[in-house]
């Protein structure tokens, strides 16, 4: 993976909230962050699929195979 180094302004407030959820550094944070938005691309392809893809299931058939 080839990094780059950059510096941002980003405000303290948000900065402390993300941190305390990630429970990580400030370069883990907004690597996290970087990611989610960047997966958000494939989640907004998945939900234009909402509604148009038909799965035939047998539930009873799916849950006699757990057995």
């Amino acid at each position: 993976m080839a990094t780059q180094k950059v510096t941002v302004h980003i405000d303290r407030d948000l900065l402390r909230r993300a941190r305390e959820r990630t429970g990580k550094g400030v370069s883990v944070t907004i690597r996290q962050g970087l990611e989610i938005v960047a997966a958000s691309e494939a989640y907004d392809r998945l939900r234009a699929l909402r509604g148009k893809v038909k799965l035939s299931l047998d539930l009873a058939r799916l849950r006699d195979d757990r057995r």
